[in-house]
C-alpha cells in the first residue's frame, strides 16, 4: 500500500471517530473501530477496557521499545458550536468536528505511521502503539492505568498537535485548595477580622510570588489563582474564603517540592488534591529530536498537559493540528495537516529506527 493510500484510510478513520460521540469513559464505540482498523491490516491487537494496543511484527525483546500514543476519547462540545459537531465534513480543506484536531489527527496519523512500519525488519526499537482512554480527564483507565498491563517503555512520541514541531518538555500540573480564615460576625457589627477582606493580601501574594528556578524550555512556574468562593447570605462574614491555584510546574522542580514550597511559604493553608501529573522532557541532542530538527522542525516548551505526565521515560509530544484549536467551538484540522503529520512521522522515524543499520551497512 503507498503512503497515499494509508493517508486516505487514515482521513477516513477520522471522519468515522468523529462521527462517534467518544467523551471521557464512554469510548467503548471508538475502541471498537480502532479495533477494526487493526483487523483490516491483518494486526493483532489487545483491547483493555477502552484501550487499544498492538505491537510491531518483529518484536524482539532484547530492543527498547518506543511507544507510540494518542486518545481517542474527546470533551463535550460547548455551547458556542455553530457546526454539529458529529458530523465530519470538509470546508475549505479543513476536516470539521469534535476531537479532529485533539486529537483525533495525531491517533489516525500515528496509526498510518505504525501500520506503515509494522512489517519492517530489523528496526531498532520494537514499536507499542497504543490508543488510550480517558485523557482528557486524566481516568484511572487512562495510559497511566495501561502502563502496568503494558511492556517496559524506554522512549515514547505522544501525539498532540503541536504543528508538528517537537515539544521537548511539557509543563506539570498540581491544583491545590486553600483556605482564607477569619471571624465570623454578623455584618452589621465591627470585625477585623473578615475572611473576604484577610483575602486581599492572600490573592496578592499569590499574584507576585515567583518561585526561583526558571526552564530554558519551559520558562518559569505559572500559579493562578483559578476559583474563590465564600458567604452565604449577605448579612453574614464567613469564616473562610476557599481557594483554587493552578500550579502549571517546569521541569526545575518535582512537584512534591512545589508543594512544600508553598505549604511554607503561603500566607494560607493549602493542600495540594495531588502530586502524580509530573513534568516531561526529552534531551535536545537525542537521537529522534536530532532527526526531526533535520527537517526542519523547531523545538520548544509545551505548557498544556497530556498522556506524557504518566510516563517516567523520555518523552517528545508531536503531532498535527493546532493546539489553540484544543476544546474550541467548530473544531477542525486542515486535511494538509494530516498529510504532512503522516509524512513527518514517518521521516522522523525513518531517520531514527533505522539510521544505526545504514551505518552498519556503510561499514
Amino acid at each position: 500500500m503507498t503512503q497515499q493510500q494509508l493517508t486516505k484510510k487514515a482521513i477516513d478513520l477520522l471522519k468515522l471517530l468523529i462521527s462517534i460521540q467518544s467523551f471521557s469513559g464512554e469510548e467503548d464505540k471508538t475502541a471498537d473501530v480502532i479495533g477494526e482498523w487493526f483487523k483490516s491490516f491483518d494486526i493483532p491487537f489487545e483491547r483493555i477496557y477502552n484501550n487499544v494496543f498492538a505491537k510491531n511484527k518483529f518484536w524482539d525483546d532484547s530492543k527498547p521499545t518506543l511507544l507510540l500514543n494518542s486518545h481517542h476519547d474527546t470533551v463535550k462540545p460547548n455551547q458556542a458550536y455553530t457546526k454539529d459537531p458529529f458530523h465530519p465534513h470538509i470546508e475549505d480543506g479543513k476536516l470539521y468536528g469534535l476531537g479532529s484536531n485533539d486529537a483525533g489527527g495525531c491517533l489516525v496519523s500515528l496509526l498510518a505511521t505504525f501500520v506503515h512500519f509494522y512489517a519492517s525488519e530489523e528496526l531498532t526499537h520494537n514499536l507499542l502503539m497504543v490508543a488510550s482512554m480517558e485523557e482528557e480527564n486524566a481516568g484511572e483507565n487512562s495510559l497511566r492505568g495501561l502502563l502496568s498491563s503494558l511492556p517496559e517503555i524506554d522512549l515514547a512520541i505522544v501525539g498532540e498537535p503541536t504543528l508538528m514541531d517537537l515539544a521537548i518538555a511539557e509543563k506539570g500540573l498540581i491544583v491545590f485548595d486553600a483556605v482564607v480564615k477569619g471571624t465570623p460576625s454578623h455584618a452589621a457589627h465591627h470585625n477585623d477580622n473578615n475572611s473576604i477582606y484577610n483575602t486581599i493580601e492572600v490573592l496578592d501574594w499569590f499574584k507576585n510570588y515567583k518561585f526561583e528556578k526558571s526552564s530554558e524550555a519551559l520558562g518559569d512556574v505559572k500559579m493562578t489563582v483559578t476559583q474563590i468562593n465564600a458567604g452565604s447570605q449577605h448579612n453574614v462574614v464567613p469564616s473562610q474564603v476557599d481557594l483554587v491555584i493552578d500550579v502549571r510546574v517546569n521541569d526545575a522542580y518535582s512537584n512534591q517540592e512545589i508543594a512544600d514550597l508553598l505549604k511554607s511559604k503561603a500566607p494560607c493553608e493549602v493542600q495540594e488534591r495531588g502530586l502524580k501529573l509530573n513534568s516531561s522532557k526529552i534531551d535536545i541532542d537525542h537521537p529522534l529530536v536530532k532527526s526531526g530538527i533535520a527537517l526542519g522542525r523547531q523545538t520548544y516548551g509545551s505548557p498544556t498537559l497530556s498522556d506524557q505526565a504518566a510516563l517516567s521515560c523520555q518523552s517528545l509530544k508531536l503531532g498535527p493540528g493546532d493546539s489553540t484549536r484544543s476544546h474550541s467551538a467548530d473544531e477542525y484540522i486542515y486535511l494538509r495537516e494530516i498529510e504532512e503529520g503522516i509524512d513527518l512521522y514517518i521521516k522522523i522515524l525513518e531517520g531514527f529506527l533505522k539510521k544505526e543499520i545504514r551505518e552498519k551497512t556503510k561499514e
